[in-house]
């Protein structure tokens, strides 16, 4: 892969960012501000999901299994 094309289409990925934020009007130290803040809530929603999905996957999947009839992991082990 090309550097420079890569670079291009990170600024061209950043443009459509600005554009549909509308966060090119902005002043410099609102931009800051805004894309902190954008910044802070992404992080938030990714760990969020990292921390509490798998655990109401694995609760459905034992909900799911009691309905359907199939025995759990415990009987079929003894």
């Amino acid at each position: 892969m090309d550097v420079k094309r890569v670079k291009d289409y990170l600024y061209w990925l950043y443009y459509q960012y600005q554009l549909v934020t509308c966060s090119y009007v902005l002043e410099p130290w609102e931009q800051s501000m805004f894309h902190t803040i954008t910044v802070t809530v992404l992080a938030m929603v990714v760990y969020t999901a990292y921390v509490f999905v798998p655990i109401h996957v694995r609760l459905a999947l034992e909900f799911f299994s009691q309905i359907f009839g199939s025995q759990p992991e415990r009987a079929m082990l003894n």
